[in-house]
């Protein structure tokens, strides 16, 4: 098959390695090598780059490391599975973290009501409890993959209407600053090992009690706590990545 695929003119400015790393993340986003695809070895890679064996290792190791990649020692370089990568990052939506991983983002919501806020509702977002929260339920995907399925509770006051508008595209967060002024500035996460639920099992297309990552997630603005998240996310489709250094 022949590959379309943009080699790296040298006299850009940006780095050969990084121009590499855009030409191959490119082939990954637009399904020319879709999941489970092996790639050329380095060699081949470089010929058809035009680029040295180093250059394309440096690409190589950047893109696994952002969990598009899987290098097998004695078997080769492989298109990753939709896989989500946790690590040190900035505060960022689902949305964006599928996106920078060249991922294209799926989303079905499985509910959206009001409810009186639990106790541990209201101890999350700093409200009485029984007070009204707006709960968002949604089935997240990769590449058209199930990966974990996130529920999102918000303070019917800080979103008055909400229901109103419909299922939230692109992102939740898109809609909370463009449509009510919300902006995310500090977010606590904790991240438990547990298991897919019956109910979730289907929608995630695995079996009931397979392992998961159970996150929980409060959003804070200059105001206070304005969503409290808890995601079921797959454990063969999400990992955390830590760098750790004296």
């Amino acid at each position: 098959m022949t590959i379309n695929i943009r080699r790296p003119d040298r006299s850009r400015p940006e780095p050969l390695w990084h121009q590499a790393e855009q030409a191959l993340r490119a082939l990954i986003a637009d399904g020319t090598w879709p999941d489970g695809t092996q790639l050329p070895n380095e060699g081949k890679l470089g010929e058809m780059l035009g680029v040295s064996r180093i250059t394309i290792r440096h690409a190589l190791r950047n893109i696994e490391e952002s969990g598009l990649l899987l290098r097998e020692h004695g078997r080769g370089t492989f298109v990753r599975t939709s896989t989500v990568t946790a690590g040190v990052r900035g505060l960022t939506s689902f949305t964006q973290e599928m996106s920078d991983r060249g991922l294209v983002v799926g989303s079905r919501v499985l509910e959206m009501v009001e409810l009186p806020a639990t106790p541990e509702m209201a101890s999350a977002l700093e409200i009485a409890e029984g007070e009204t929260v707006v709960k968002v339920r949604r089935l997240r995907a990769g590449n058209n993959q199930p990966i974990g399925i996130q529920t999102a509770f918000m303070p019917a006051a800080r979103v008055p209407g909400f229901l109103g508008i419909g299922e939230p595209v692109p992102s939740l967060y898109e809609v909370l600053k463009n449509r009510f002024g919300i902006s995310p500035q500090v977010a606590r996460e904790i991240y438990r090992v547990g298991t897919v639920s019956a109910e979730d099992a289907a929608l995630l297309e695995v079996e009931a009690g397979s392992p998961a990552f159970v996150v929980q997630r409060i959003t804070s603005d200059a105001r206070g706590p304005f969503e409290y998240t808890v995601s079921t996310m797959r454990g063969d489709r999400y990992e955390i990545r830590s760098r750790l250094q004296v």
